[in-house]
């Protein structure tokens, strides 16, 4: 190498390296939005998801599935479109929040990891099922922790909305920010995925 080259030989194999790396050069396709149809039409949707709520919806069989655009800015400050994740919707006699029906109910866990009386049975990114365990009284709100075997745990904040005939408590979910409702909605998504392989083919 001459003299008064720029770069090492090690920093030129790390180069080479990082370029054909297979990990690294996968596009994440699934948060990827690219807008055809000229400036204007890309314009006017960054102003639309700058000042209100812009969403994409896609409906299948008996279930929708509503997309929030979302501004994101890159490394270099340019500031690009991105699809969130899905509130997923089903069908029915009245639209609701589809439901996952946890195969394996978690208890449900306060700030220090202690396990509390609370069951949960199913989740949505809009409300959970509670079964509340030895005779213990149902709260009329909760904040607490839902860790999920396999995932990271996720801050649940509900109000008591309606006792079940099977005996379960119905709670509305209000997370404290975009950030955790943004995770709780990723999480659904990814059982949704498991559970509906084909509607994500």
């Amino acid at each position: 190498m001459p003299v008064d080259a720029l770069l090492t030989q090690d920093e030129l194999d790390f180069i080479r390296t990082m370029q054909h790396n297979p990990q690294l050069n996968v596009r994440d396709t699934t948060a990827s939005l690219l807008v055809n149809g000229g400036t204007q039409i890309r314009d006017l949707l960054t102003r639309l998801v700058a000042n209100e709520q812009v969403t994409i919806q896609a409906q299948f069989e008996n279930q929708q599935m509503s997309f929030p655009l979302q501004l994101v800015e890159d490394e270099f400050h340019a500031v690009h479109l991105k699809l969130g994740a899905p509130s997923i919707y089903e069908d029915g006699p009245m639209v609701r929040p589809w439901r996952l029906v946890l195969n394996t109910p978690v208890m449900l866990e306060d700030n220090r990891g202690r396990l509390t009386h609370y069951l949960a049975r199913e989740i949505s990114f809009k409300g959970v099922l509670l079964e509340v365990l030895n005779g213990h009284k149902p709260p009329r709100r909760f904040s607490l922790w839902f860790n999920p075997e396999g995932h990271e745990p996720l801050p649940l904040r509900g109000t008591l909305e309606r006792k079940t005939e099977q005996g379960h408590y119905a709670y509305r979910l209000s997370q404290d920010n975009a950030q955790e409702t943004e995770r709780l909605r990723q999480y659904i998504l990814a059982q949704h995925r498991r559970e509906h392989p084909q509607l994500h083919a």
